[in-house]
């Protein structure tokens, strides 16, 4: 099995082109970051063999990159806003929150839970997939959503205003979508 390296950004300098010498000189192996990778308005096209991220992963306004490659986990937030991404990969867990409006997303890939809130207000995906289970709040506000998928549980509340939610057929009760998905604050529709 391939060990996979724990490097702190920090120890860069928060320095993306100092991180990949480093790498470049190690045969580019899988790698970890066990603090936040802030990446904002940066112009980088791939994160390599990135396998996690301890912290926060930001990467606003990347509009170079296409895809999140090898990551499976971000323990805490995610921020994808305005990136052209269009699905999530092997993603599976995003600790804190995920922010994806504005971008190019169509799926959510492997994803199945978010620890915080998930925002796909005006995000073109159709259908949240494999995702179970969001901390905190669902906006689905003007997105293009047609189906929840596998999701049994938000934390907060549901925001479902001017979405295009069609999984529930008729449903437009609350008492109708709370038997399908537990929701510990208001459903808005």
């Amino acid at each position: 099995m391939t060990e996979i390296l724990k490097i702190p950004f920090a120890a860069f300098g928060n320095n993306w082109d100092d991180l990949q010498l480093f790498l470049k000189h190690r045969g580019f192996p899988p790698y970890m970051i066990t603090d936040d990778l802030d990446l904002k308005y940066s112009e980088i096209e791939s994160l390599g063999n990135l396998t996690s991220v301890g912290g926060g992963l930001y990467l606003y306004n990347c509009t170079n990159l296409t895809s999140l490659g090898n990551l499976t986990s971000v323990r805490g937030s995610l921020d994808l806003n305005i990136t052209n991404i269009k699905s999530l990969g092997n993603l599976t867990s995003v600790g804190g929150s995920l922010i994806l409006y504005y971008s190019e997303i169509e799926s959510l890939g492997n994803l199945t839970s978010v620890g915080d809130d998930l925002n796909l207000n005006i995000a073109n995906i159709k259908s949240l997939g494999n995702l179970t289970s969001v901390g905190g709040d669902l906006n689905l506000r003007y997105s293009e959503i047609e189906s929840l998928g596998n999701l049994t549980s938000v934390g907060g509340d549901l925001i479902l205003w001017n979405s295009k939610i069609e999984s529930f057929g008729n449903l437009t009760s609350f008492e109708e979508i709370l038997s399908m998905v537990k929701v510990g604050g208001t459903v808005y529709l």
